[in-house]
């Protein structure tokens, strides 16, 4: 597999036995992302859009065919395998940040690297690193609960970016925000993707945050289409 390809995914299926049918919610999906790339999926609800990015971050596993990340297979691998390549190399942004209101927002952070056994001060000083690329610097030591709704979500993309990973995976990272927060997110995870040349997949209904990336994908029915 060529190295610039970040992702390759060779006939993904996905299906759910339904009480009276079988739901093919991906149906032979052909994708290759390149490394620094960032991508757009769109389409209706239900399309399969989180389905697909739950396979590609590896907390769901495709019914057949194949998901390769950096020219690994990630069919292959077990469970405890999984949780090792997602804490390095796969960050996650969701709709809710899904942040811990007990910890502090450094705290928060700093968690992927606490998680990974890194050394606290180790953690702690790439958690200011990355809460300063997201403009967050002058907020460390502030519990969470006293964050706006943007900088919760900044917060989390921070955590994403924590450990460097490969990718960065996010589900509707807009769609819990106003107009102006949510074009501020956009324009961070623009930055973002330039400035650490890491590849981007992003989920959304958003039109603006769709056109903001190098590329994008319609899932209809379970089938993809370029745009």
């Amino acid at each position: 597999m060529s190295r610039e390809l970040l992702y390759r995914l060779v006939a993904v299926e996905k299906e759910f036995e339904g009480p009276s049918e079988t739901l093919r919610i991906l149906r032979k999906i052909d994708l290759d992302i390149p490394q620094g790339e960032s991508l757009a999926v769109v389409g209706a609800s239900g399309s399969g859009k989180t389905t697909l990015l739950h396979l590609l971050g590896t907390l769901d596993t495709a019914s057949s065919g194949q998901v390769f990340l950096d020219g690994v297979d990630l069919t292959t691998l077990d469970n405890r395998q999984k949780a090792r390549l997602r804490n390095r190399d796969i960050g996650f942004v969701f709709q809710f940040h899904h942040l811990l209101p007990e910890f502090s927002t450094l705290e928060n952070v700093a968690m992927p690297a606490f998680i990974g056994k890194m050394g606290r001060s180790e953690g702690i000083r790439l958690a200011k690193e990355a809460l300063e690329m997201v403009g967050l610097g002058h907020r460390l030591d502030h519990k969470v609960t006293t964050l706006s709704g943007g900088e919760r979500q900044r917060a989390a993309i921070a955590r994403a970016i924590l450990l460097k990973p490969k990718v960065l995976l996010a589900d509707e990272p807009t769609g819990n925000l106003d107009e102006e927060n949510g074009a501020m997110i956009g324009n961070l995870l623009v930055s973002l993707n330039k400035e650490l040349g890491m590849t981007f997949v992003v989920v959304t209904h958003n039109p603006e945050l769709a056109g903001m990336m190098h590329r994008r994908v319609e899932l209809r029915l379970g089938e993809l289409y370029a745009l």
